[in-house]
């Protein structure tokens, strides 16, 4: 039949390209790779400070959603970034790598999860991974395509004040993040390469797809809209999508359909495909195929505040953020591949606890020498010279979901988040801010503090209602929204720990939506890890 083949996979973002690789590594197996967005030509991808020009607004390489109005976050409505075209979210984020907490994964398993303790997963970690850095050795993968740097940065003075000022707050340094001991300050490891031309971003897509695009056995299409799954009863032939040109085709499967679409493309095509709770689908005339109402719920997502300062010495990368400086900095880097342009824009941060009776290390923080306007700098930076650290609770219990607006494709979804409903979150992130505030009060950077920016000097940080209220006024998505089609075996589980779609024959879901509980830390390292594991898996199968 024409347009089957073995394998389509819908999504080239973090995960997707992986399986792309993986599945057509062979030389045999016929693999169909479906991105709703186009290729990762854009020159601010690759230049490790791009993220900057990326972020902050809606582009072709970013959908830029917004969530719905909420009263926990005082009924604005949010920024939700999501990376679109080759490597998805990879392509956009801020290159940190970040595994989770062994107790993460082990937690996955206690929960039902045959496969995916940390001792499970670490393998596939290591099998992803290129290391080049100081760290916990028997911890890291040499051999990877996903090449993971240690930050080198030495011209910030400022992050090394800051990992100073972290000891002085009595909290330990750790040598590796991602290694022995996760708890303490230290230097971030990041998704770079250092090429010829310089430090460049190492997306999901330079790492996985384009190596597989040489093989003749992998196919891709760009710029196409999935609609839903062709079903047979309960089982998966393939997809309808709609083309660049606006044409609906459609392909087939021979063994699966793997939905790589993240944690807000996947659930929704499953219920657009008529599989999910009736009440999310029925009223948009769409037929019932098969009920699962964890389709679009449990989503959870790092929610984070800042505490920044003024600088009174120069001493910032506001030194870069002028028009013109901005400027030189991207030509120094295309020349030379050297100078601010070529490190990302946080090069340090911790995991600390937000008060001392936690058994684990319950926030992350991510610490920048610049002050922004806001949290993703859309409305650019503070003119004074200035810095800044974001916290997050890494485990929140919060849990919000999403929806359709429609039937069509083309509509963005509706996202309620649902931050800060459990007292628990508020609590803990109230104490983790305060926490960021003492770390950065520290003698360490006395003689560059100046005056509080966030909170600013209009709030007292010591009354609870207060701080809460600038809380649920200022706080931010940390780009982590997760477990929107969760794995596991109860009611509200969407596929089993083989990734396979409860009732559904022939579908597998394989991104970040399928984590039961959101990890301490970035989701992009454990999105790949949760791809090489399903290959695995499916080579199993097959």
């Amino acid at each position: 039949m024409e347009n089957t083949f073995d394998y389509v996979v819908v999504g080239a973002g973090s995960s997707g390209c992986v399986m792309a690789n993986r599945l057509s590594e062979d030389g045999t197996s016929t693999v169909l790779i479906l991105e709703a967005g186009g290729k990762d030509t854009n020159m601010f991808i690759h230049m490790p400070s791009g993220y900057s020009q990326i972020v902050p607004t809606k582009n072709d390489s970013n959908y830029g959603f917004e969530t719905e109005p909420e009263a926990t976050t005082n009924n604005r409505p949010l920024y939700w970034p999501r990376g679109k075209g080759w490597g998805g979210s990879s392509s956009i984020n801020a290159m940190i790598y970040i595994r989770g907490h062994s107790y993460d994964y082990d937690l996955w398993r206690q929960q039902g999860n045959e496969g995916w303790s940390y001792d499970d997963v670490l393998p596939y970690f290591k099998k992803a991974e290129n290391f080049h850095g100081d760290g916990d050795e028997e911890f890291h993968g040499y051999e990877g395509p996903l090449h993971v740097k240690k930050s080198d940065r030495d011209d910030d003075l400022l992050l090394e004040k800051f990992i100073e000022a972290g000891q002085q707050a009595g909290f330990p340094y750790t040598r590796d993040f991602n290694g022995k001991e996760q708890e303490g300050v230290s230097r971030y490891e990041h998704t770079i390469n250092d090429t010829s031309r310089g430090p460049r971003r190492w997306s999901s897509a330079q790492a996985y797809l384009h190596p597989a695009l040489e093989r003749e056995n992998l196919s891709n299409e760009i710029n196409v809209t999935v609609d839903k799954l062709i079903m047979d009863g309960k089982k998966v032939k393939g997809i309808e999508y709609i083309n660049k040109k606006g044409e609906r085709k459609s392909c087939f499967a021979n063994k699966e359909v793997i939905l790589s679409a993240g944690a807000l493309g996947s659930p929704l095509i499953l219920m657009r495909s008529g599989i999910g709770d009736p009440n999310d689908i029925t009223k948009h005339g769409i037929d019932l195929v098969h009920e699962l109402k964890g389709v679009g719920k449990n989503m959870q997502d790092h929610y984070g505040v800042t505490s920044s300062f003024y600088a009174i010495k120069p001493v910032t990368l506001h030194r870069s953020v002028s028009w013109i400086k901005t400027q030189i900095a991207g030509i120094k880097y295309l020349l030379f591949g050297t100078g601010d342009a070529a490190y990302p824009p946080c090069s340090g941060g911790g995991f600390i606890k937000s008060s001392p009776e936690k058994d684990l290390p319950d926030t992350q923080l991510h610490y920048v020498s610049i002050q922004g306007e806001d949290q993703h700098f859309r409305t650019g930076v503070t003119k004074e010279h200035g810095f800044s650290c974001i916290a997050y609770i890494c485990r929140p219990q919060s849990r919000g979901y999403l929806t359709l607006k429609s039937a069509d494709p083309e509509d963005e979804p509706l996202l309620y988040p649902n931050y800060l409903s459990e007292e628990e979150d508020v609590i803990d992130l109230r104490n983790a801010l305060r926490e960021t505030r003492r770390i950065l009060m520290q003698p360490a950077f006395d003689e560059f503090r100046g005056d509080p920016v966030k909170p600013g000097p209009e709030i007292n940080i010591d009354d609870d209602e207060e701080l809460d209220n600038w809380i649920r006024e200022n706080g931010e998505t940390l780009y982590h929204p997760v477990s929107t089609c969760k794995m596991g075996n109860d009611e509200m589980s969407v596929v089993d720990d083989d990734l396979k779609v409860h009732g559904i024959d022939g579908l597998r879901v394989v991104d970040a939506s399928i984590m039961p509980t959101l990890i301490a830390g970035n989701t992009n390292a454990p999105a790949i890890m949760i791809a090489e594991k399903a290959a695995d898996l499916i080579r199993q199968a097959s």
